[in-house]
């Protein structure tokens, strides 16, 4: 490991100032509030086993809570007895670190540390260190003695270079935006169901545990407009806010610190963009047609860009956490990928500050019901990412059903409807060319019935779409505590 020196007192007062707790042995609350999200206790207890396996990375949009929840685990450490000077902060993005290898700053941390027992390393930004997926690679596999977690909002930038340096050395946690259930949970009101492992099953104990209360509903709506975001949710907690307020700071804030700097900072840092405005274009554009049909080659002819560009940046917003797509869902994986895709924003309150929406969605039936469709779908997608089940949408000529659930043993389809009496005939289709889908059919709907598939003459199920975010965040809570279960998650701190 390479010596180091401070190169002036700014580089010194830049690492004392990450490190506040070196000082004081204690993290400080405006860093680290009192709420915790659930993979809080799951990162800490990882990193306090005896026999630590991987490297931690904790992947997910901007302004989800990743850096908040990297210092509650230093909180955890330090309440485990574990010394201030073993554990290290360092913020990649600062300017002073930007040009300096990684393993450099991590020599210093290990100095400084001295003894010889594991350095607690939290990287925030990690990927605006240069190779540090390289870096990485190298303290895994010369052993040297630190625990790592990383944090990134954009870390595909360099899986195309070096897919297998992961492999067994670090495992990626996903930060979600708030699912209903964590923010029912923040307003104080838990929901007392249990996942059943899979989504099938769990949204049949959901139906059957006749949640019915006016807060759901409002919830959600309040989620809708807001944004899943930490800290614009706590915003509103303790104090009564319109539609109208919580639509506009929602964008307010999004605006600055996920649309233009994921667009201006990020994506350029990390994949080398040198046009970023038209980046902005492109997100604008994306933004008009959330929900729908995806067509490259129709957003190149509106940009005046080559096709191929349009594809990158597309890539470069998915691997960001703004945007995702589905592919179109059919017995064949090859077709899957050549047939068109939809898209959606992992959260719509990031759609609506991209596009400067203002009171607009309020006003518009049309425009909300693609919000609700987008925040069913956001929701199915997160858990995917736990659970490794693929999402698809289904499209064959004018018949098509939103939402495909591919279990592998318990498929689902969901059409996303204004009205309990949407039409069913892309479901009747679905399952007339994939019988697999039988029994497993639901119409959502804002205000709905909750009926299931076996009391409906066609097989179709119905279930208000309040119901089905949380039937998703239950499941989504039940995979995240099983994913942990061989931790001691109690107790995070002992």
């Amino acid at each position: 490991m390479a010596n180091w020196e401070p190169s002036g007192v700014d580089l010194a007062d830049a690492l004392i100032q990450q490190n506040p707790w070196m000082a004081t042995e204690l993290v400080p609350d405006a860093l680290a509030p009192p709420t915790e999200r659930p993979l809080v206790a799951g990162i800490t207890a990882a990193l306090l086993r005896d026999d630590f396996r991987r490297f931690q990375v904790i992947l997910g949009p901007r302004r989800v809570g990743k850096t908040t929840v990297m210092y509650q685990t230093v909180r955890h450490l330090l309440a485990a007895g574990v010394p201030a000077r073993r554990i290290w902060w360092l913020r990649l993005d600062h300017p002073l670190f930007l040009d300096l290898p990684l393993g450099t700053l991590v020599s210093a941390a290990l100095q400084v540390a001295g003894g010889e027992e594991d350095v607690y390393l939290f990287l925030d930004e990690l990927v605006y260190a240069k190779d540090w997926m390289l870096w990485l690679k190298t303290f895994f596999d010369e052993r040297w003695p630190v625990r790592i977690v990383g944090s990134s909002s954009a870390v595909g930038a360099l899986r195309r270079q070096h897919p297998e340096a992961g492999v067994g050395r670090w495992e990626e946690r996903y930060l979600t935006p708030y699912l209903l259930t964590e923010y029912l949970d923040l307003r104080g009101h838990r929901i007392d169901v249990v996942g059943a492992g899979s989504l099938d099953e769990t949204m049949t104990r959901v139906i059957s545990s006749h949640l019915e209360s006016p807060v759901l509903a409002e919830a959600y709506r309040e989620l809708l407009l807001t944004g899943g975001f930490p800290e614009l949710l706590a915003r509103f907690l303790d104090r009564p806010a319109s539609d109208t307020e919580r639509l506009l700071e929602s964008q307010r804030v999004l605006r600055a610190d996920v649309v233009e700097r994921a667009i201006y900072k990020d994506i350029p840092q990390s994949f080398g963009v040198d046009s970023p405005m038209q980046l902005e274009r492109l997100l604008y554009v994306a933004a008009g047609q959330m929900t729908g049909l995806l067509s490259p080659r129709k957003m190149a002819g509106q940009l005046g860009l080559a096709e191929p560009t349009v594809e990158n940046y597309l890539s470069y917003l998915e691997r960001s956490y703004v945007l995702f797509t589905l592919s179109n869902y059919s017995g064949s994986e090859i077709s899957r990928q050549r047939r068109g895709r939809k898209l959606y924003f992992y959260d719509g309150a990031v759609r609506n500050a991209a596009l400067e929406r203002g009171l607009g969605p309020l006003q518009n039936l049309v425009e909300m019901g693609q919000l609700y469709e987008n925040m069913a779908a956001s929701h199915l997608y997160c858990l995917s990412l736990l659970t490794g089940v693929r999402c698809f949408h289904w499209r064959d000529g004018d018949l098509e059903v939103d939402l495909i659930h591919d279990d592998p043993e318990k498929p689902m389809a969901f059409e996303i409807a204004t009205s309990s009496t949407h039409s069913r005939r892309g479901l009747r289709a679905l399952v007339d060319r994939h019988p697999r889908f039988s029994n497993r059919l639901w119409v959502i709907s804002s205000g709905g019935p909750s009926v299931l598939p076996e009391h409906d003459r066609e097989g179709i199920g119905q279930l208000p779409l309040e119901l089905f975010l949380v039937a998703v965040g239950v499941e989504f809570n039940e995979r995240l505590s099983r994913l942990f279960s061989h931790l001691d998650l109690d107790s995070p701190g002992s």
